[in-house]
């Protein structure tokens, strides 16, 4: 890990103890994070010019976190109006 991030070896050793405690949360961090730029490449697409970066965070943090499914089945309500 130190190898391939400039970061301490105290902070490394906390990264891997965390990833061995609760080995989902990165994997769970990843699948978020692709479902949301797989959403931001929807909604950009659909909308086209219309489309505004600033707006879709908005959109996508304001009511907090919720489940992936349910996350889309909402922006597909509130970007679809624009």
């Amino acid at each position: 890990m130190m190898e391939n991030e400039p970061i301490s070896e105290q902070f490394a050793v906390t990264e891997i103890e965390r990833y061995m405690a609760m080995p989902g949360q990165a994997h769970s961090y990843k699948v978020g994070e692709l479902k949301i730029q797989e959403l931001r490449k929807k909604y950009s697409q659909l909308l086209g010019a219309s489309f505004n970066m600033p707006d879709f965070h908005d959109h996508l943090l304001k009511d907090g976190a919720m489940p992936l499914s349910i996350l889309e089945t909402k922006l597909d309500g509130e970007m679809q109006k624009k």
